[in-house]
């Protein structure tokens, strides 16, 4: 064989490897971090689809109709949103119930993420996960119409009220830790139960975070009114998605609910669904 052949045969081998290496490293590249997560690579509860939780019911503006699936409310379009960002597809997605305390109590859960607001707390996060904040409020006082309550216009003129909150909540520790009432905070299984003790006069006022409060007083309170929200109630209170105690899941929710900070998604959410629901008197 001559030279040239054999530089011929040697240059063909060289180029046949260089293309070989320029694969692998599109390939490699194409499964990096800039890259759209894979569901089927999640570990989530059930291989390719991805199960969330939510109140039972769900109230507006955080889920429209208490219809999740239907992506409409505040919390039901950012579940998508954020299941969008993981790779799965609305079809993907499986809906569940829970009652607002079992969700954040120790043990397995039956969803890859739970929202329905839940304040980002320490005390909390000792049993479960929280994602990055996807919705920041405030504590709000509503009654009604010719109530104790009604006319109120400090914190100091609820101090000698009976006032309630679903336990367990941010809401019914502002009550214990800002308001300070004579007369021990009433505490109720859910925002449900509570309103209704509201409109059967079994309390004077009831404690909720701001969207809620002007939903309740506006659709489902008879003669509802706002109060106002309390000075020095965990001003910018974050909400964060919950998951299982070191969920392989915690970091990659967040990352989703990061970028959909960072690309706009979250305000453009809130414009849609929470612009109805701003502003309220401030209680000093």
């Amino acid at each position: 064989m001559s030279f040239t052949t054999t530089r011929r045969t040697a240059l063909k081998a060289f180029a046949a490897i260089a293309v070989t290496a320029a694969s692998l490293a599109l390939a490699a590249c194409s499964t990096g971090a800039g890259a759209t997560p894979s569901a089927d690579a999640l570990a989530t509860l059930t291989p390719g689809k991805i199960t969330i939780g939510t109140g039972n019911p769900a109230y507006e503006p955080w889920v429209v109709g208490d219809k999740p699936e239907s992506g409409k409310g505040y919390e039901a379009a950012v579940a998508y949103a954020v299941a969008d960002k993981l790779g799965f597809a609305k079809a993907d997605v499986v809906w569940v119930r829970t009652t607002f305390d079992e969700a954040i109590a120790p043990g397995p859960k039956n969803f890859d993420f739970n929202l329905q607001q839940y304040s980002i707390t320490d005390e909390r996060k000792k049993n479960v996960d929280f994602s990055s904040p996807y919705y920041s409020t405030t504590q709000t006082v509503i009654t009604t119409k010719g109530s104790k309550a009604d006319g109120v216009t400090t914190i100091a003129g609820l101090k000698g009220l009976l006032i309630g909150a679903a336990t367990g909540t941010t809401s019914f520790s502002a009550i214990e830790n800002v308001i300070k009432p004579t007369t021990a905070a009433a505490a109720f299984n859910s925002n449900d139960d509570a309103k209704a003790a509201l409109e059967a006069g079994q309390i004077d006022a009831l404690v909720v975070d701001l969207p809620t409060a002007l939903y309740l007083t506006a659709a489902e309170l008879t003669d509802g009114k706002i109060v106002g929200q309390l000075d020095g109630s965990a001003a910018g209170d974050q909400f964060g998605l919950v998951l299982d105690k070191g969920s392989p899941l915690t970091a990659k929710v967040s990352a989703a609910v990061d970028a959909l900070q960072a690309d706009g998604t979250l305000a453009a959410l809130q414009t849609k669904w929470l612009a109805d629901y701003a502003g309220a008197p401030v209680l000093k």
